[in-house]
């Protein structure tokens, strides 16, 4: 394990998982070196207010930086010396990148491989690096394992997810440059992605709108706290590269419990104390119906098992929506 004097770096750090990751990390008295570049998928506002919780730690810093900026990446790898990196900036969603492909080819692809060029010329030690559930897609048997194919996505941003995870092993064998994918799978929680179910839901209830519905609402997730997320890659982190040749890795990192949508959006409702009325839509290209992680391999590698429920994390969720809701509304300036 690396000293706590030499910086972690963290991409998408003003991202949902990102920000969570270097508040667990500074809370420890880690430095953490900071990069993402703040575009507009969602509100920025969201970005700029998990910002300015990490800067309230002397061993965060930030750079607003695009990973496809070769030479600006360059130069932050030579500037420090990074012996593990967190890759958690991505462009998210399934549903949008059936609309901007390019954005997802730019980001979760040239952008991996700019980053991939920059840890095998300056000597990391370890790159972890999220992918996704949606990479299993068609895979017709469940629960998902590490092992399983995964060669038929159903969606753009599943297939760049992919093509992420083929990349990383490409440059663990030709440069020895150790990696771990891991395959989270629904993470949701406070401080969360607005154009995820649990805020999305939560901003309809909480003005009284009805909820729009995709499909049926039959749909299962294993639906995973932040805090077992965080917590999970933590013990990755800590552990270090994975042996082998090459030395690359994959893990899901998820709960062993499932539940519908449908379910998930009743324990939601009676967290908010709202009144709940659906509207079902057709349901989009690209989504998957169910998915259910095999987590028998971060048990026995690391001891890991998901621990917070889904009602004790939605009632977690809801409390700090209500009060961030609040907080946006005193100070407008959240959301300029």
């Amino acid at each position: 394990m690396q000293s706590s004097e030499t910086p972690i770096l963290i991409t998408g750090v003003a991202g949902f998982i990102g920000h969570a990751m270097a508040a667990a990390l500074l809370s420890d008295g880690r430095g953490i070196v900071g990069l993402d570049n703040l575009n507009a998928y969602y509100d920025p506002a969201l970005k700029h207010a998990r910002l300015a919780r990490l800067r309230e730690h002397e061993k965060f810093a930030f750079h607003r930086l695009d990973l496809t900026d070769e030479p600006g990446m360059q130069a932050l790898f030579g500037a420090h010396e990074f012996r593990r990196v967190v890759h958690l900036a991505a462009q998210a969603g399934v549903r949008y990148s059936i609309e901007a492909p390019g954005q997802y080819l730019s980001s979760n692809i040239a952008g991996l491989t700019v980053l991939l060029e920059c840890c095998a010329r300056h000597g990391v030690q370890h790159l972890l690096y999220a992918s996704s559930s949606s990479v299993y897609g068609d895979t017709e048997q469940m629960p998902f394992a590490e092992k399983d194919a995964a060669d038929r996505p159903r969606s753009v941003y599943a297939a760049t997810k992919r093509a992420g995870e083929l990349l990383a092993y490409a440059y663990a064998r030709i440069h020895g440059l150790p990696s771990t994918g891991m395959r989270y799978f629904t993470v949701y929680g406070p401080w969360g992605r607005p154009d995820m179910a649990a805020m999305t839901f939560a901003d309809d209830l909480l003005a009284g709108r009805p909820l729009k519905v995709f499909g049926d609402g039959r749909q299962r997730r294993a639906f995973t706290y932040i805090d077992d997320a965080v917590k999970a890659t933590l013990a990755i982190l800590e552990r270090g590269a994975p042996a082998g040749r090459p030395p690359a890795a994959l893990y899901n990192i998820g709960s062993d419990q499932d539940a519908e949508l449908l379910e998930f959006i009743r324990i939601l409702a009676g967290e908010m104390q709202c009144g709940c009325e659906i509207e079902f839509q057709p349901e989009p290209a690209g989504e998957m119906r169910a998915t259910l992680p095999d987590t028998s391999a971060m048990r026995r590698d690391f001891g890991f098992e998901a621990r917070v429920g889904l009602k004790q994390g939605l009632r977690e969720f809801a409390r700090w929506f209500r009060e961030y809701s609040q907080q946006a509304v005193r100070e407008p300036e959240l959301r300029a």
